[in-house]
């Protein structure tokens, strides 16, 4: 039964992460995220946040925010049909987590991601092609999520660059490591120190060699850092 459910000192389910922070990680601007997690005059958020004032997001959130960036940011998709998506998932989910956190749903990347993709075509009136690129879209996102043996995400692996295709998995973002902010995957580096020590005018060979990493992950650290949000 530990599937239902998460316990409620979870670090996956505790505020963590600001919406301004949220923000940086996932590349979205905060005015979006903010819309997102705590709505906006009388439109109701899309996610439900463990505190909203201050509005705080948890790690599961960021999650979340993670799928829903891909799905109306890589496909300009119109927040109605955005509403009508998540509302078939909660329709359909079988467990209380899932039903509280449809988009990182484990049944969602499993055996029902064709039939959300086609149903969710309907509501947004989009041809096979159209569905398919969405499918894909959706899947590149949810494969970037580590899960427990219950099928709760406990790793994400964000987006660092416009191109799906192009995105490496070195830079992760672990609720049991560096307060769950970025660090180069595999270790417990964080990207904003890296970052700091590059701004402070030492070099990618410089930083390499003192943290004995290569050079593409200081480079992909950095990238995460200073990237401009969409």
């Amino acid at each position: 039964m530990a599937r239902l459910r998460t316990q409620r000192n979870d670090p996956r389910e505790l505020p963590a992460h600001t919406i301004s922070e949220a923000a940086h990680y996932l590349g979205v601007p905060a005015a979006t995220i903010r819309y997102w997690s705590v709505g906006r005059d009388d439109y109701a958020p899309l996610i439900k946040v463990p505190e909203r004032a201050p509005s705080l997001l948890s790690f599961l959130n960021l999650t979340e925010l993670h799928v829903l960036t891909a799905i109306r940011c890589k496909h300009e998709v119109k927040m109605p049909s955005v509403r009508k998506a998540i509302r078939y998932l909660v329709e359909n989910a079988s467990l209380a987590i899932d039903k509280r956190h449809p988009l990182i749903s484990r049944d969602l990347e499993t055996e029902g991601l064709d039939l959300f993709t086609e149903e969710y075509g309907k509501l947004i009136n989009i041809s096979r092609a159209g569905q398919t690129t969405m499918r894909e879209i959706i899947s590149a996102a949810l494969h970037r999520i580590d899960r427990d043996p219950h099928g709760i995400p406990i790793k994400l692996y964000p987006f660092t660059r416009n191109a799906i295709d192009d995105a490496s998995a070195m830079i992760v973002i672990d609720p049991a490591l560096s307060a769950g902010r970025p660090v180069i995957a595999g270790t417990g580096l964080a990207t904003q120190l890296i970052t700091e020590r590059y701004k402070g005018g030492e070099s990618v060979s410089e930083l390499a060699h003192d943290y004995e990493r290569g050079h593409e992950e200081i480079e992909e650290a950095i990238r995460c850092e200073l990237r401009a949000t969409a």
